[in-house]
This record gives structure tokens, sequence and C-alpha cells, in this order.
């Protein structure tokens, strides 16, 4: 259940996120959900508004060099899915 809130500061994120709008560059196509009970693992993702509910918090980045993860946001719920194999695999939920 990937229940995500994002940082101001970059010491403060789990993990470094480059946004994409080209899914053959993106490691991870997410997809946010409406309720938390829809978060499923590490591709459907929940914001949260305070850090102590998050499953993972996150920095977004301006270059694509500072990333932990390459994403790309999905328009629908099943294309959401890991598309490289990446460290972080299973650690966002």
């Amino acid at each position: 259940m990937a229940k995500i809130y994002v940082v101001k500061n970059e010491y403060e994120a789990d993990v470094k996120l480059y946004l994409t709008d080209q899914p053959y560059q993106a490691d991870l196509m997410f997809y946010e959900v409406e309720h938390d009970y829809q978060a499923e693992g590490d591709a459907k993702w929940f914001y949260v508004d305070y850090d102590y509910q998050a499953t993972t918090k996150i920095f977004w980045v301006q270059n694509e060099y500072e990333a932990d993860i390459k994403v790309c946001k999905a328009k629908y719920d099943y294309e959401a899915k890991w598309q490289s194999s990446n460290p972080f695999v299973g650690r966002l939920g």
C-alpha cells in the first residue's frame, strides 16, 4: 500500500523521483487513487497530508540524473507497474 507524502527538503525523503511524460523513459508507471484502501503495491499511490501517515516520503527532483526512480503518471490503473528492475522495487508500499 503506497501512501505517499511529498517532502519539501531532499534530506527528508526516502526516495528521490523524477517525473517524465514519456512512459518508455520511466522505471515505474504510477496511478493516483482516490482512497487509501485502493493503494496497492508500489504503483498505485494515495497522497497523504501528513508524514506520519505515509509509507514513503518522496522528493521531486528537477534533473533525471538526481533521481532514484524515474516515474510516469499512468492514465489508467492497469498501466501502473514497474517497467525495469530497480533497487526500490517493493519498497514504496
